[in-house]
């Protein structure tokens, strides 16, 4: 029994200094934005390795998506004989939560990982100490622009991701289940409210986006310099990503919807 409570004692200091640690990363991250804004290369390049690159799988699953919702949304809607509402059960599944969740998810699994997996490989090859010792603030150098990129491209990911996939819903529900395509616009158009559902799935991909790019770097960061520490900082940020963002999305759906 006191093994027991001294294990949950141990682990709860250790989830709080690794808190600690991960909001002094993040303050001294947000601190050095105006440096980085001056170096924009930097961010650019990260633009395109954690955004450009996790495009592809974004718009093939997004594609699906829709058209599973549509497939199975038809199904239920035609017992009630609404099935022109059709598109807008589509659009406002992925607006509201499925655009920015699953988003955030793609791109916890693809780009999270990469970013912690460079980050450790840097920290246990010494390329973060060899900066320190040049006087280059690895903080500056390395870790914001990945953060950065992180947060401006999840929200971009996320739009893209539900344009996409109410464009294939609208495919399947008009070419394959015969809606009459001016009903499937319309009833969108009427239905879904810019403030109440686009900006609040925009909102939620913002934290989504600032949420796994921090836990990304942090955890790379403070990663173990072994190739076994490295694995397992990798596979720890994919799932405490991705739990985070759907306990996060319940939390912020209650307060906004």
């Amino acid at each position: 029994m006191i093994s027991a409570v001294r294990s949950i004692g141990a682990f709860s200091l250790a989830v709080l200094a690794a808190s600690g640690r991960a909001c002094i990363l993040l303050i001294q991250m947000l601190g050095n934005i105006p440096t980085s804004v001056r170096r924009y290369e930097l961010l650019v390049e990260q633009l395109f390795h954690v955004g450009v690159l996790t495009l592809p799988i974004i718009i093939v699953a997004a594609l699906f998506v829709g058209m599973v919702l549509a497939l199975q949304g038809y199904n239920t809607l035609v017992d009630f004989g609404a099935e022109s509402s059709l598109g807008l059960l589509v659009a406002l599944s992925l607006t509201r939560e499925l655009g920015p969740v699953l988003a955030g998810l793609l791109f916890a699994g693809r780009a999270g990982a990469a970013l912690t997996a460079e980050i450790g490989l840097m920290k246990a090859t010494e390329q973060l100490a060899g900066m320190e010792m040049m006087a280059v603030d690895p903080v500056r150098r390395v870790l914001l622009p990945r953060f950065l990129a992180g947060v401006i491209s999840v929200p971009i990911l996320a739009i893209l991701f539900t344009a996409v996939g109410i464009l294939g819903g609208y495919l399947l529900s008009v070419d394959v289940l015969g809606i009459d395509q001016g009903v499937y616009w319309s009833v969108m158009q009427e239905g879904v409210d810019f403030q109440q559902d686009v900006l609040n799935g925009l909102f939620k991909s913002l934290v989504f986006g600032a949420l796994i790019s921090l836990l990304a770097v942090f955890i790379g960061y403070d990663a173990r310099p072994t190739p076994a520490g490295v694995g397992a900082a990798t596979t720890l940020t994919v799932v405490l990503s991705s739990l985070l963002v759907l306990a996060v999305d319940f939390s912020l759906t209650s307060m906004m919807f």
